[in-house]
């Protein structure tokens, strides 16, 4: 088959879930023979890579601008699609859908799929108009493609009741994976088991401060053993006011480490060596960190709320959203319990080598792609 992707910044991924979901199965489709096609900006992927692991990359323009960017991409994206011959034109976020239209309508003999990731306009860094166009977005999703896909069973939900529409559930994924190595994470004076590690951009809804303020109460209280570290990885997207906020309120706690964003060998050990993972965010589709995190045997200690707790269910913990209290304390009881850590990350781990793994999403999105085509 040939396949086209639209609305990802690029591929190799630097960060962002969409980028990372691409790469991931994009590869492995080729890798099975098939002809795979993924549109990136040049702001993201340089522009003298064209294929990358077997995947063409085709380069287009766009208006770099925080709310320009991806709409001007996925619009030359969506109109270099309707002069090419794909077996199918699969988009990616409600933002870049927006404008699946396009070859829906006028390339009405080429299926059209949309993966349904996460509800956008619940992030802060967006005003009311951008908002008001991911709900346009989220619509379009969910009623103008062939098929759509939802990452987890409460956007499936979401789905079914706010527009009647029944989608496939086709999760992200993660590798089982472990990092020996440690002189990747010893730039920051970690050891092994000595830090917890959060990992995403920096953005308000994912509820980092909650965390900062929670292990400054612990340290506060010397319910951390000495020199135990919090690990944020991750940097700001068009937020830089609450990067430096963050910052801010970790002065002079030099246990609170920001490695910035982080890929590679050096974040197959942050994860390979941490404590325990956390995941204070506010709202969330299916986060690839925490799959991630739990595909190296960490514990995950997460917000409750149900995109993460349908990951996690007793595969680890959780705390009450935005509660600060309740993060302490469930923090406090961890760091005193390493056993149950420990075992708690086994399960998590084979959970995701059971459920979760990249090869069998590429296979699960392939046949839906057949089943459309047929």
């Amino acid at each position: 088959m040939k396949i086209a992707f639209i609305g990802q910044k690029g591929i190799p991924a630097k960060s962002g879930g969409i980028e990372r979901h691409v790469e991931e199965i994009a590869v492995r489709m080729a890798k099975q023979g098939h002809e795979v096609f993924v549109y990136v900006r040049n702001n993201y992927t340089p522009k003298e890579l064209t294929l990358y692991k077997g995947v063409h990359l085709i380069h287009l323009p766009s208006i770099s601008t925080k709310h320009l960017d991806a709409i001007s991409h996925t619009f030359f994206a969506s109109l270099h699609a309707l002069i090419s011959r794909y077996d199918v034109i699969h988009y990616h976020g409600i933002g870049p859908s927006i404008l699946s239209f396009i070859p829906r309508f006028l390339k009405w003999k080429t299926p059209v799929v949309a993966t349904f990731h996460c509800q956008d306009y619940y992030h802060q860094k967006w005003g009311a108009v951008a908002r008001t166009a991911l709900r346009l977005g989220e619509w379009m999703t969910c009623k103008v493609p062939n098929k759509t896909i939802t990452v987890s069973k409460s956007l499936a939900l979401l789905a079914k009741e706010k527009y009647d529409t029944e989608t496939s559930i086709i999760p992200n994924g993660a590798v089982v994976s472990y990092c020996e190595k440690t002189n990747e994470i010893s730039a920051w004076n970690l050891k092994d088991k000595k830090y917890i590690l959060s990992q995403g951009r920096l953005i308000k809804h994912k509820g980092v401060h909650y965390l900062i303020e929670a292990f400054k109460q612990l340290e506060d209280t010397s319910k951390v053993p000495n020199n135990f570290k919090l690990v944020i990885v991750g940097d700001g997207f068009h937020t830089d006011d609450y990067v430096r906020y963050l910052h801010t309120i970790s002065k002079g706690r030099e246990n609170i480490i920001f490695t910035g964003s982080q890929t590679g060998e050096a974040m197959e050990q942050l994860f390979s060596h941490a404590y325990l993972f956390v995941q204070p965010s506010e709202s969330e589709g299916m986060s690839l960190s925490l799959l991630e995190a739990m595909g190296h045997g960490l514990t995950p200690l997460v917000s409750d709320i149900k995109e993460n707790v349908d990951v996690v269910e007793k595969d680890g913990f959780s705390f009450v959203s935005k509660s600060v209290g309740d993060l302490r304390d469930r923090l406090a009881y961890l760091i005193s319990r390493p056993d149950e850590v420990e075992k708690v990350g086994a399960l998590a781990k084979q959970k995701i080598q059971d459920q979760f793994s990249w090869d069998s999403i590429a296979k699960k999105t392939v046949d839906l792609y057949k089943s459309i085509s047929a």
